[in-house]
């Protein structure tokens, strides 16, 4: 038993390895690590090796750009050319104090309507027209006002034979009183027979100035220069001052007529942009139908009460030199400068 264990030990000398493999395997290591390491570095000719000759491209192309003092688009990359557009829209920007979209409107739109009840008789304008201050644009029908014009004329000549009758009544009273055939008495009777002939006249002379006001009335005339925005009725049509309720009723206006050389825009901000604008202040306007154009503007007036529902306040801008091009109720965008 003893020598079987003897024959299985194993002795001293043979237990020690060599450590001779394991200094290799790691000088091994190291070598391979550094030389990885050596490749890996970027160096400038590692386009060239690699063959991406665009990135120099890239590379010189702005210092020839520098040099020549001129862009050329086609050589900026699409990346590079949006950051100078964005740039150049900045620097546009750079003064503006806030962007506002609004609708142009006529400062003063006039609707024309009827002092009385009446029927269109004529009517001398279109939508488009030009119209002067004083120019007819409509007339209405007056054969009732012309046939009370001639009854008062036949009161008024009653009335002027009756004063007739008073006047020599008065001197024949004169002359019988002097001769102390008449009393006294019949001598004022006769005076103030005169004076009431005398008011009557003024009476139905009176009387005809209403009639012929009315005759006026039914001749009805621009009140400014300007063009006819909306034409509202139309021959033979029934028109009064007044609407009864319905939608039914007769027409209340003729005519609308604003003056295009006196435009403003008129815009709702937010309240929260309110303290950016104020009376005076310079803004410059670009009609949305015309986006080339561009006019002056002025912050004429605020409103005094804002929108509680919307929480707006709405705010309208002179246009300074309205043109041919702006035409009410076309949208348009305002740009406000900083002071």
């Amino acid at each position: 038993m003893n020598d079987s264990l003897e024959r299985l030990r194993i002795a001293s000398h043979r237990k020690s390895r060599s450590s001779a493999p394991l200094w290799f395997i790691f000088c091994g290591v190291l070598i391979l690590t550094a030389g990885i390491a050596f490749y890996a570095m970027p160096r400038v000719s590692d386009s060239d090796r690699s063959g991406a000759k665009s990135g120099a491209r890239e590379v010189s192309k702005p210092a020839e750009i520098a040099t020549s003092g001129r862009m050329n688009s086609e050589a900026i990359a699409p990346k590079e050319k949006s950051q100078l557009d964005g740039a150049t829209n900045r620097v546009e920007g750079k003064g503006i104090l806030l962007t506002v979209s609004g609708y142009i409107v006529a400062r003063e739109r006039i609707e024309i309507s009827p002092r009385f009840m009446g029927v269109v008789k004529w009517i001398g304008v279109r939508k488009g027209d030009s119209v002067t201050n004083g120019q007819v644009v409509v007339v209405l029908d007056d054969t009732e006002y012309q046939a009370r014009l001639a009854e008062n004329e036949g009161l008024l000549a009653v009335a002027k034979v009756a004063v007739d009758r008073a006047i020599m009544d008065l001197r024949r009273t004169t002359d019988l009183v002097e001769r102390q055939v008449e009393m006294q008495k019949v001598l004022d009777d006769s005076r103030l027979n005169l004076r009431s002939a005398e008011a009557h006249v003024q009476q139905i002379q009176g009387t005809r100035q209403t009639i012929e006001t009315w005759l006026n009335w039914c001749v009805i005339r621009s009140p400014v220069n300007g063009v006819v925005l909306e034409k509202l009725v139309d021959p033979n049509e029934l028109v009064t001052p007044q609407t009864f309720g319905g939608g039914r009723g007769p027409s209340t206006s003729l005519i609308a007529v604003a003056d295009l050389k006196d435009l403003q825009v008129e815009i709702d901000i937010n309240e929260s942009d309110l303290a950016k604008v104020s009376l005076g202040q310079k803004c410059v306007l670009f009609p949305q139908a015309y986006a080339h154009k561009r006019y002056d503007g002025v912050v004429t007036e605020i409103a005094p009460e804002a929108n509680r529902q919307k929480g707006t306040l709405q705010i309208k801008i002179q246009i300074m030199s309205p043109d041919r091009f702006l035409t009410p109720e076309l949208s348009a965008t305002v740009e406000f400068s900083k002071p």
